[in-house]
């Protein structure tokens, strides 16, 4: 048995955390629950401390949307004592003001998604448990993290706000049938592409134009608002069953792309929360 918990677990709790304070608090938790544990039944005692530290730090990174907090602290200028040449280097990949105000920026599942596997070299397998999420959707959730880490993802709230009105008067104008309000809302010539599984019940795998498209649009009048990965969708619902997801790209002032998502792999990577009755 360890007889301190190893520089390399502070390390991914602060990094995860941002905060001394709170990453000291998660390292204390996982020790406790390895002391309350069967440790001859671990195979990998630094896999199992990892996962079980990081699963505790999601949970305050969750709490902290209930209960925001202001968790930046100087850890970049206060690494852990006692750390080793291999996680010095991990921690000089990963230090930083910057870095930590972007990590901010990230939802809880992308943020354990990224520092885990770019920071500490976690394989996607080890943190699909740990996040809830399947193979896929733990690759997706690191990549959207490393774009707006790159400065590659152009989505400000701003676009978002925009985004979703756009969305939202789509569905609106379906709803009543309003064919040339849809029309003005579409790009002349937006794609509306289907999967397989969304062709299968009979829709045209793909159409072209502000007309063809305004006129599949009636099919989205029962559709309910949902969020996919942050952003306003809409999905088909019947009976409280995820059947169909739409979604959509903007360019700021009309839809320029819809997607149809109907293949039950694929529904179930998605990140969604539906925020519609």
């Amino acid at each position: 048995m360890l007889r301190a918990p190893p520089p390399r677990l502070i390390a991914v709790a602060r990094r995860l955390l941002g905060s001394t304070t709170e990453a000291d608090d998660a390292v204390q938790e996982a020790w406790i629950r390895l002391h309350r544990s069967d440790a001859s039944a671990i195979d990998d005692l630094g896999a199992w401390l990892t996962t079980v530290v990081s699963g505790v730090c999601l949970n305050t990174l969750q709490a902290r949307r209930i209960r925001p907090q202001a968790p930046l602290e100087a850890v970049a200028q206060a690494p852990a004592a006692d750390v080793g040449p291999e996680e010095e280097v991990l921690l000089a990949d990963s230090v930083g003001l910057a870095l930590l105000v972007v990590l901010e920026t990230l939802t809880p599942a992308e943020r354990v998604a990224f520092v885990l596997h770019d920071l500490f070299a976690v394989p996607f397998e080890d943190i699909e448990p740990i996040v809830g999420r399947n193979a896929a959707a733990t690759r997706q959730l690191a990549s959207r993290a490393r774009r707006r880490l790159r400065g590659e993802d152009p989505d400000s709230p701003a676009d978002r706000v925009r985004h979703a009105e756009l969305v939202d008067a789509f569905l609106a104008a379906a709803r009543e049938g309003e064919f040339e309000r849809l029309i003005a809302l579409l790009d002349p010539d937006v794609v509306l592409r289907a999967d397989a599984a969304a062709a299968a019940m009979g829709v045209s795998p793909e159409l072209r134009g502000s007309g063809p498209v305004s006129v599949f649009a009636r099919r989205a009048r029962g559709a309910t608002p949902v969020l996919l990965d942050g952003r306003a969708a809409i999905a088909w619902l019947p009976d409280g069953q995820l059947r169909v997801v739409y979604a959509f790209k903007t360019d700021g002032r009309r839809i320029t792309a819809i997607e149809l998502i109907a293949e039950p792999d694929r529904l179930r990577a998605l990140d969604l929360t539906v925020v519609g009755d």
